[in-house]
C-alpha cells in the first residue's frame, strides 16, 4: 500500500501535551504527545470520544523540536457549585510557552489524504494539547511522499525568525519518533487505544531519540561580519 506522511506546524501561545497527568496536577511534556496529536487529529475528522480510533491505530509518528520554548506554571483554584460552603481545591497546570514543533504522521495514502482534508476543514476545533491552547497559524503543513524520518530531516525550520537569528548557519534540532522494528529506544506510554472518558486506555510504544541538522535560512543575520562578503 503506497504510504504518505502528513506534515504539522504545532505553534501558539501555549501548549500543553501531557502524558502522565493525575488529579489536580497536570503537567506537559517538552514535546507533543502522539495520544495528544492523534486525538486532535480524530477531532477533526468528527470523531468522537467514545468511537473506536480503528484507522488510525496503525499509523507512525514522531516530532522535530523547532523552538522549545519556556515552561510555565500556573495554579487555579475551583468550587463546587452544589455547595457553597466547601474549600477551595487548588490545582496546578503546566504549559509551554513559545514553542513550536514540526509533527509528522505516516501511514497509507487514502487515511493521510483524508486527515488532510479534515484538517482544512475541521469537524471540531483543533486545539494544542488543551482546549485552552489554540493554535497560532493553520496546522496543516501539507503533505509527502517522503517517509517520516526524511520528512522530519529535510523540512525547514519553522522557528520563529527572532529565535532563528540567535543561531549560525546549521542547527541541531532534537526530533523523536516511533521505533522502527528491531530498533531499540525508549518506552512511553502514549499509544491511544482508546479516548472514550469512560475507559481510556493506552499501550506502550518504543521511541528513539536523536538529533536533525537543518539549514538556517537567517544565519546571516547571526553573523556581525556577514555583509563584508567572502
Amino acid at each position: 500500500m503506497p504510504q504518505k506522511t502528513l506534515l504539522l506546524r504545532l505553534a501558539g501561545p501555549m501548549q500543553s501535551w501531557g502524558t502522565s497527568s493525575r488529579f489536580t496536577r497536570r503537567t506537559t511534556d517538552y514535546a507533543p504527545s502522539k495520544s495528544g496529536v492523534l486525538g486532535m487529529l480524530a477531532a477533526a475528522k468528527g470523531v468522537r470520544r467514545s468511537e473506536p480510533l480503528t484507522e488510525l491505530l496503525g499509523v507512525r509518528f514522531g516530532v522535530r523540536i523547532d523552538q522549545p520554548g519556556t515552561m510555565l506554571r500556573d495554579y487555579q483554584t475551583s468550587r463546587s457549585l452544589s455547595d457553597p460552603n466547601a474549600s477551595a481545591a487548588l490545582a496546578e497546570r503546566f504549559y509551554l510557552a513559545d514553542a513550536v514543533f514540526l509533527a509528522a504522521v505516516e501511514g497509507g495514502a487514502a487515511l493521510i489524504d483524508g486527515l488532510e482534508a479534515a484538517l482544512r476543514r475541521p469537524h471540531y476545533q483543533p486545539y494544542l494539547g488543551r482546549r485552552s491552547c489554540p493554535p497560532m497559524y493553520p496546522i496543516l503543513s501539507g503533505t509527502t511522499d517522503e517517509p517520516l524520518e526524511d520528512a522530519l530531516n529535510d523540512h525547514e525550520w519553522l522557528a520563529a525568525a527572532h529565535h532563528r537569528r540567535r543561531h549560525g548557519a546549521e542547527v541541531g534540532l532534537q526530533a523523536v519518533r516511533d521505533a522502527r522494528p528491531r530498533e531499540r529506544g525508549d518506552s512511553v506510554r502514549d499509544e491511544p487505544v482508546s479516548f472514550d472518558p469512560r475507559h481510556r486506555r493506552y499501550a506502550w510504544r518504543e521511541v528513539v531519540r536523536y538529533t536533525v541538522s537543518v539549514r538556517n535560512p537567517d544565519a546571516a543575520a547571526h553573523d556581525p561580519f556577514a555583509f563584508f562578503g567572502d
